[in-house]
């Protein structure tokens, strides 16, 4: 019975994708065959067929054929070339079955207590690195980042030496990592502790997640900053707390405004999200009297300090907490880059022990590659010399992106004293920035509405966050002359 021979045009490759032809050929043969498009016993699209249709060198299918087999999901058979291997061991994957969803309980309407369309957060393209003028805010710019020395930093992660740190299942912290924290990270904030007060998390967001998950036992009524950072009053939501908004002035946060009750504060005072406003010394230690007075914790998310190129940062608010009243959240995701997702939590040895048993029931532990990838490459002094290659270019983007907006209409209306990666900018009255953010993406444009920023049901509509990180300097002028071209088009249509 002669055997069916899988056609070469089932295969295809992306070659938009930066990942090796190579790869991409095996993850698509093993693709049809967990799928059952490829049945035991077919015979393979011959090295030469396979090559000629889809363009790559006939050594590029021969290797991943030989590799396939190597796996056990090809076999080789005299004068017919490779054929799907006839073994158990590969399992087979239902396709086309999918069951109708039934709707016979009212258990999920009960969990489900909000409309996750609704949730106010920014969001951006997913192909923003394709459109030419991206003033997206907390994203990296490859061409800055030294991909060889990540690399052998990898590569020693995964050395024999460090293998049983990297494979182990315990809910300690690579203890490199933690010493660089305690060593070079905190001190540079003006904050000192122990290894016992620092738990490694999966970045900022993490660790404030795990701060509310831990204030949350116990009805909690908490403030937030309006405007503020959208996922922190989301996770407040998400957890129950009764929550007040205070709104901040260029001064930051007043502390007079916060309620009598508040049982924990969440702030951002070095570089307040969004409009990068620096909480004022006077206002900070009044802050830490009224935690002291009215027994109330404070959350300090820091992010961003590492962007210092005007001036230094202030020191974090955790330095002058004499009371241990300050949770304080930190960061490796936005100097290094976003997709890393490490963080730190600080606190009192009794918080952190318990916050290291609520992750470890969560996820047990960030993985250990990456903590030893990280800790290596913190360690010898590449993420100082990154630190600088950033602040110098983005000194540069900054100045391009004030000088540009000062020969239109919109107005700087927060700023980042100490340097950051973004400006908080308002337009001319009348104007939705939410619709503007639609509109500008036609010309290949992305900025971020500030709506998300604001809570209520009111929310000014009129500001938009521009950042620099990612947007080549040479794009800025001309970026920003089509934000203004759109805003002036709007007002017209508005006469």
């Amino acid at each position: 019975m002669a055997k069916v021979r899988i056609a070469p045009d089932v295969f295809f490759l992306d070659r938009t994708s930066r990942r090796p032809f190579q790869t991409q050929i095996r993850e698509k043969v093993i693709e049809s065959i967990l799928s059952t498009q490829a049945l035991p016993g077919s015979l393979m699209p011959s090295s030469r067929k396979l090559a000629e249709h889809l363009g790559v060198a006939r050594m590029t299918v021969t290797l991943a054929y030989q590799e396939l087999v190597v796996q056990g999901y090809l076999e080789t058979q005299s004068r017919s070339g490779y054929l799907v291997a006839k073994t158990d061991a590969v399992p087979r994957l239902p396709k086309g079955h999918v069951n109708e969803p039934i709707e016979n309980s009212e258990v999920w309407k009960n969990i489900l207590s909000e409309n996750l369309a609704a949730r106010r957060r920014v969001v951006k393209p997913k192909d923003w690195r394709a459109l030419p003028y991206p003033f997206v805010f907390g994203e990296m710019d490859t061409a800055l980042f030294n991909h060889t020395a990540w690399r052998e930093c990898a590569r020693q992660a995964i050395g024999k030496r460090d293998f049983d740190l990297m494979a182990g299942n315990g809910a300690t912290d690579d203890p490199l990592l933690v010493d660089y924290i305690l060593s070079r990270m905190l001190p540079r904030r003006g904050i000192t502790a122990n290894q016992d007060q620092v738990l490694i998390t999966v970045g900022a967001q993490n660790a404030i997640w795990l701060a509310i998950e831990l204030l949350t036992r116990r009805p909690l009524k908490a403030v937030c900053e309006n405007p503020g950072y959208p996922d922190t009053l989301q996770a407040l939501q998400w957890c129950g707390a009764d929550i007040t908004t205070v709104d901040v002035d260029q001064y930051g946060l007043p502390p007079n405004k916060i309620p009598i009750g508040t049982q924990a504060v969440f702030v951002t005072p070095s570089h307040h999200a969004p409009t990068g406003a620096t909480l004022t010394r006077e206002r900070r230690l009044r802050l830490l009297e009224q935690a002291q007075e009215h027994d109330f914790i404070i959350v300090e998310d820091d992010y961003e300090f590492e962007m210092s190129f005007i001036q230094p940062p202030s020191p974090a608010l955790k330095a002058i907490d004499k009371d241990q009243r300050v949770l304080y959240a930190g960061s490796f995701s936005k100097a290094l880059f976003p997709g890393l997702r490490l963080g730190y939590l600080v606190g009192p040895e009794r918080v952190i022990a318990e916050a290291r048993e609520l992750r470890s029931m969560i996820l047990r532990h960030p993985p250990g590659h990456l903590q030893r990838t990280a800790a290596y490459f913190l360690a010898q002094g590449h993420y100082d010399l990154l630190i600088r290659d950033m602040r110098r270019a983005f000194a540069k983007r900054r100045a391009a992106v004030v000088d540009a907006l000062g020969n239109t209409d919109l107005e700087i209306s927060g700023a980042a004293q100490f340097g950051g990666t973004s400006l908080w900018v308002k337009t001319p009255d009348g104007i939705d920035t939410e619709t503007l953010a639609t509109d500008l993406l036609k010309d290949g444009v992305v900025v971020e509405p500030g709506a998300p920023f604001f809570s209520g049901d009111n929310q000014p509509k009129g500001f938009f966050r521009l950042g620099y990180s990612s947007i080549p300097v040479d794009k800025i002028p001309e970026g920003v002359r089509l934000i203004s071209a759109k805003v002036t088009a709007a007002q017209k249509q508005k006469l």
